[in-house]
């Protein structure tokens, strides 16, 4: 059995999973934590395969910081907590800029810090049993790991206001609802769910995924006039190359039961243009 709070594990389907793997402390963020995740992203970043996981194990995805570890320091804890937090963010930034796809699965507890590495993912599948909470104003701090960031991108300014200065706590649904989450699932559903989906992406193009990746990340910042053009020329980039080439040959040859048969499976099957 591991003694490691963080795990990289790499997958046969090209799938490469970083495992919070300290359930009995709920998977708390204290600096040997923050550290392994740290070292453990960047495990990643060197070899990311075809898609990552970010999953944990135990009943809980992440408590946040280790309130344990930061009581009693005194004139200390001011170094310890910025310690933390540097570890902590130098993971959450280096999941966010993967090149891949990066799929979160949460279980149960999702708070502080948790929730801002949660939602590094690209597409974030929830159980039923998840409950994303801020908690930081209730105990005299701040949010970190990128929260007080990500939150104003994904729900605007007003609802990012509310999670963070009143703390209430969002149920899995209540997430999918607020579009803070991608789906929710059942809680046995859950590591399946999470897997398949990113086992599908790492079987893809890979070229496009990453591509269209770098889009949505332009995306968030660039005017729309300088986004249209970057848009055009990586598809027409794409289209020229021998992957795209043969991807539209098999996708045509296998609907050439006639031009309208094919815009109909086309307009039916979207994902299958890829």
């Amino acid at each position: 059995m591991s003694t490691q709070p963080v795990r990289v594990v790499r997958h046969v389907d090209g799938v490469v999973e970083l495992l919070l793997d300290d359930p009995a402390r709920g998977n708390a963020l204290d600096l040997p934590t923050a550290e392994a995740l740290r070292d453990a992203a960047a495990q990643v970043t060197a070899d990311p395969g075809g898609a990552v996981l970010l999953r944990a194990a135990g009943g809980n995805f992440c408590v946040g910081g280790d309130l344990r570890a930061f009581a009693g320091r005194g004139a200390d804890t001011a170094t310890y907590v910025q310690a933390v937090a540097g570890a902590a963010h130098e993971a959450v930034r280096a999941l966010h800029d993967l090149p891949v796809p990066v799929v979160s699965a949460v279980r149960g507890a999702a708070a502080g810090g948790g929730v801002g590495l949660a939602l590094a993912g690209d597409i974030v599948v929830a159980a039923r049993s998840a409950r994303f909470r801020l908690a930081y104003t209730a105990i005299g701090l701040t949010p970190d790991c990128g929260a007080s960031w990500i939150l104003q991108r994904l729900l605007g300014p007003g609802r990012a206001a509310d999670l963070i200065l009143t703390n209430r706590v969002l149920t899995g649904e209540d997430a999918e609802r607020w579009g803070l989450v991608s789906r929710v699932v059942e809680d046995d559903e859950l590591d399946d769910t999470a897997h398949r989906t990113a086992a599908g992406l790492a079987a893809g193009s890979n070229t496009a995924l990453r591509a269209a990746k770098a889009l949505l990340r332009a995306g968030a910042e660039a005017p729309l006039g300088e986004h249209l053009a970057a848009e055009a020329h990586s598809i027409a980039t794409l289209a020229g190359g021998a992957e795209a080439q043969d991807a539209m040959a098999a996708f045509l040859a296998a609907r050439s039961g006639g031009r309208g048969s094919a815009e109909r499976t086309a307009a039916e099957e979207p994902q299958s243009v890829s």
